[in-house]
């Protein structure tokens, strides 16, 4: 086998010459190019990637000089799960980019620019699960987050654009910040910037705060809540397969961050487990409340992600409390679900930012108000939408549904044996995770609704038709593995329990027939739905069959003298999910703007009527202290005066100060 040591150096190799090439080849080979430089790195990491899951471990060690020492490069089961997403996810990326970008008319330096950066991108990601070293692992997450944020801002002539990209910077910045003092505070503690210093970390001190400052800086890139802001900035900002890759494995960096404390962890696991799921639920609510209600269809999806990492830190909670409890189930059910639900939601909800950018590259525009009818020109993006709703929805026999049992069964499995705190905690986060799944449908209903049902609601400037084959077929492949993943689910809950026995932190045994149960049932369910829709659909087939026969005469009934299509007439995305923002109207937030009638105004003149919802967190908390801030700031105007002689005394303080703090020994 091809050791780690090649392949590390043959990926950056080829994109270091992918990047010069790019530069001479013509305009419409760029794309391709980068499909297939993206393709071989991923074919590449994949091929050391695929033993690790199931415990060959590879390992390289490269020296850094006397800065950094020696860099331990590894890949465990626990990196190769999440490299191997990566891979696939940055693979359907670049395809169906390469077809969404020709609807742009833009310049060579732009494309060049653009796809150099996205296969710098993936490479980041991949060297983010592979590096056990601290200052290097923050080196590699920096990269990620300049180039991802430069792929947002691709249409950087958008000044809304820039401000999504600019915001997405300094949040991902508090990340590194959190993080920074996070591996500091150990080096202080150990004298090593190495992953192996936290196992002597916390055996010798409290593991709780490290892990919070660790969890908050992770968070920051998975979307947690009071976390999350960026996101519903960042996704409708970039281009769709950017988003579309932002969404499906981007934030898991930071589930894999999370995941990749608690393999070190050696006491609270109870607490810090109990924690994660209150902020879990929480997340996975807000998140999928605020879905519900806005009509920005990419706005709706990035918020769909944030409730879908709220699910996915349900299952980590839960593992981590069965770590307290000392429940090998519940630890397996936990971790199991939340791993397999990062593999989950990283395709459907890929495949539905690709849809999401189908619709958007045909009609200008994410305001589902504008749509309708779309099903009639786009039939095979409606159908692709319509998978993935029914997947991110948890319902069978798509993959999502697969994932979301197995996290009920752990909530269920720890009702048994649990203190009363607990079982209270798991009962409400049971029907929270319930709630969650139920708004989730509502909120997919009026989505493919109201863009693929019913008729246009305004006349588009040209006919929207389908998209070319090059954008559809990474999403037929997606398809195929939600499919797979449904009817097979076995494959992947081995695979998981073996990346589970590698990062096990007490010696928990459990019997493999254990998950060939929960394997069996789960595949007999996505069967039986089948059969199910199957046998609706023959039913619908008859029935036609015998209408067609028959010769009688239908007409419309009567429509109360109009029989017309009245298309503002039809129920909108407002409209369906009012009666849930008026319910909840002190968390969805929303403001009108319309003039009202004025008392004796008997023929009233044409009036406009608009509506948005705020972020509750960035409108009450956020928006507010940085007022507060940029205030406070306003002070210190005087300094940067533009005056060449004050900036000439600035420097001959700084420099006497320097002199007279050396002179004292108070600085060396």
């Amino acid at each position: 086998m091809i050791g780690l040591e090649y392949i590390i150096y043959a990926t950056i190799g080829i994109c270091l010459s992918f990047s010069i090439i790019l530069l001479y080849t013509p305009l419409k080979f760029k794309a391709n190019l980068a499909v297939y430089a993206v393709l071989v790195n991923a074919l590449l990491t994949s091929w050391v990637s695929f033993p690790a899951l199931y415990g060959n471990i590879v390992e390289y060690a490269i020296n850094a000089g006397s800065i950094l020492g020696n860099i331990a490069v590894r890949i465990d089961g626990l990196s190769a799960w999440f490299i191997l997403i990566i891979n696939f996810t940055s693979v359907t990326g670049i395809i169906y980019g390469s077809g969404y970008l020709k609807a742009y008319n833009s310049t060579s330096s732009k494309i060049n620019l653009h796809l150099i950066l996205y296969n710098i991108f993936h490479l980041s990601m991949i060297w983010v699960c592979m590096l056990q070293h601290g200052l290097a692992f923050l080196i590699a997450w920096e990269i990620m987050s300049l180039s991802s944020m430069l792929l947002v801002i691709f249409d950087h002539h958008n000044p809304k654009t820039i401000k999504a990209g600019i915001n997405y910077l300094v949040q991902m910045h508090i990340s590194v910040v959190f993080l920074s003092i996070g591996f500091i505070w150990v080096y202080f503690q150990t004298d090593s910037f190495s992953f192996d210093a936290f196992h002597t970390f916390f055996a010798g001190n409290s593991n709780i705060w490290l892990f919070l400052i660790f969890f908050c800086g992770f968070g920051f890139k998975a979307g947690f809540i009071p976390f999350h802001s960026w996101l519903p900035h960042a996704h409708p900002a970039a281009p769709s397969h950017i988003s579309g890759v932002m969404s499906g494995v981007i934030v898991k960096m930071g589930i894999y961050g999370i995941f990749r404390i608690i393999t070190y962890l050696k006491t609270d696991f109870l607490l810090l487990g109990e924690i994660i799921v209150t902020v879990s639920v929480i997340t996975g609510l807000y998140g999928i409340l605020n879905a519900a209600v806005h009509r920005d269809f990419k706005r709706m999806l990035a918020f769909c992600t944030i409730e879908n990492i709220g699910i996915i830190g349900i299952g980590i909670g839960i593992g981590m409390m069965g770590i307290g409890n000392g429940s090998a189930m519940l630890f397996y059910l936990g971790f199991g679900g939340a791993l397999l639900h990062v593999l989950n939601h990283s395709l459907f909800k890929s495949l539905l930012f690709y849809a999401a950018g189908s619709v958007y590259q045909q009609t200008h525009t994410r305001n589902m108000e504008k749509l309708g009818g779309l099903i009639k020109h786009m039939p095979k993006t409606a159908v692709i939408f319509l998978i993935g709703a029914i997947a991110i929805g948890g319902i069978p026999p798509f993959n999502g549904f697969v994932s979301e049992f197995i996290i009920y069964s752990g909530l269920l499995e720890g009702m048994k044996s649990s203190s009363l705190s607990q079982l209270s905690l798991l009962i409400l986060s049971f029907a929270g995770l319930s709630i969650i799944g139920g708004i989730s449908i509502l909120a997919f209903t009026k989505s493919f609704g109201t863009i693929f049902l019913g008729h246009e609601r305004e006349k588009p400037d040209h006919q929207p038709k389908e998209v070319s084959m090059r954008m559809l077929f990474p999403q037929y492949i997606i398809i195929v593995v939600m499919l797979i993943v449904a009817f097979f689910p076995q494959i992947f809950l081995f695979t998981i329990s073996n990346i589970l026995r590698q990062m096990i932190i007490p010696p928990f045994r459990l019997e493999s027939s254990v998950f060939n149960i929960y394997s069996s049932i789960i595949t007999n369910i996505s069967i039986y739905s089948v059969l199910f829709i199957g046998i609706i659909v023959i039913s619908w087939k008859i029935r036609a069959y015998i209408v067609r026969r028959n010769s009688d005469s239908i007409q419309a009934t009567w429509g109360c003298g109009y029989n017309g299509i009245a298309q503002k007439a039809q129920y909108t995305g407002k409209s369906f999910s009012k009666p849930l923002s008026k319910i909840l109207n002190f968390l969805l937030i929303e403001q009108k703007q319309y003039t009202e009638l004025q008392e004796g105004e008997i023929f009233p003149v044409k009036r406009k009527y608009a509506s948005t919802y705020f972020d509750f967190f960035e409108h009450l908390f956020i928006k507010p202290f940085i007022r507060r801030l940029l205030y406070a700031f306003n002070y210190f105007k005087f300094i940067q005066n533009g005056r060449i002689q004050s900036y000439v005394i600035y420097g001959i303080v700084f420099i006497i100060a320097i002199f007279v703090l050396t002179v004292l020994n108070i600085i060396q």
